[in-house]
């Protein structure tokens, strides 16, 4: 076999040029995921990270087929689910499952715990009466949890325990691809650490594929295989994990970097500091040419006239591609850069 056809093989999830617009009631169009392409391989967990409002959790939903695309395809396992009704998606549904970002509005408070785990069994007719109760329990005890609470409502546990219930509820159907949308941003960092941990243990143990989405770029860096960063609808960078730390390519990608924690002051005081200005513009206008120009401390004349393509920059690999006219070199101090381009 060659090395193209084990890549495909391995592929689970692929996205080609996916758009989705939302439109307003100024009959303006909202372009929240605007020609956005990726692949996910079996096994791997490939981290989405973005500001707030860039889109990510609308593409998510795109690939978990709760939004219908505007344009593009998405393909799960070698079939494009793009077009395909509520009746021809059920069956997928049990491959591809969700984790949703808060604890407490992703469960139903008037149920019982039991009940919102067992569901996937009920809804796809697979377990009823004693044997759905003893797979709920050993589900309950899987993540954690003690299964003699089966009975109990979702107020009767505290945010780390209901996101162990919504967990569990997404791998009863024991999916392949599990998307992770914001998981643990609404939690405690103690209990942030818990549920990360849990999740790299049932990817091991199951063979689970995660698209893991996050504003932390700390948090992403500790589960992802690899990385892509997303601003206003669109990927501006995509790379191994380690290599997107060490060798950043794209502006807004440093700027993120630059804004994490350090826990040494010297090592603080000391690092660049880039601080963007200006905020992120509408998704109903977006700017012409790159849409990170209007912010961007290396912004040219070029940059405000044509769309950067997603490739490798330099010598990077071709697993590390970048949407610049003018990536950055290792070392390359951006703070210190003067854009030719200043926002109006």
């Amino acid at each position: 076999m060659t090395e193209t056809l084990v890549q495909q093989a391995e592929t689970l999830l692929k996205v080609q040029d996916v758009r989705k617009e939302f439109p307003t009631q100024s009959k303006e169009v909202v372009r929240a995921v605007d020609g956005v392409s990726l692949e996910v391989r079996k096994g791997e967990t490939l981290g989405l990270v973005g500001e707030t409002g860039c889109g990510k959790s609308t593409l998510a939903r795109c690939i978990a087929h709760l939004y219908d695309v505007t344009d593009g395809s998405v393909w799960f396992d070698g079939r494009d689910i793009t077009r395909l009704t509520r009746r021809q998606m059920r069956p997928l549904r049990r491959e591809v499952q969700m984790i949703f970002q808060d604890p407490y509005g992703s469960l139903n408070p008037r149920r019982r715990v039991g009940s919102i785990i067992g569901d996937p069994f009920a809804i796809h007719g697979i377990a009823s009466g004693a044997e759905r109760k003893r797979k709920v329990q050993d589900l309950m005890a899987l993540v954690g949890l003690n299964p003699e609470h089966y009975n109990r409502f979702p107020a009767d546990f505290s945010g780390g325990q209901r996101q162990r219930i919504g967990v569990a509820r997404a791998l009863a159907l024991r999916p392949k691809l599990v998307i992770c949308d914001e998981p643990v941003s609404a939690l405690d960092v103690s209990i942030q650490a818990q549920i990360i941990n849990l999740l790299a243990d049932l990817q091991h143990e199951f063979d689970l594929t995660y698209v893991f989405i996050s504003h932390d770029l700390s948090v992403v860096r500790h589960v992802s295989d690899r990385i892509a960063v997303m601003y206003l609808g669109k990927i501006v960078e995509v790379a191994p994990t380690a290599e997107l730390f060490k060798e950043t390519r794209h502006p807004y990608t440093r700027a993120l970097l630059s804004a994490l924690p350090v826990a040494d002051p010297d090592t603080s005081d000391s690092r660049e500091q880039i601080i963007l200005m200006g905020d992120i513009p509408s998704a109903t206008n977006p700017p012409p040419g790159c849409r990170f120009h209007t912010r961007c401390p290396k912004a040219r004349v070029q940059c405000a006239e044509s769309e950067p393509g997603l490739e490798p920059a330099f010598d990077d690999d071709p697993a590390h591609r970048t949407a610049c006219f003018f990536p950055l070199r290792v070392g390359e101090d951006l703070s210190a850069a003067v854009p030719e381009l200043k926002a109006s």
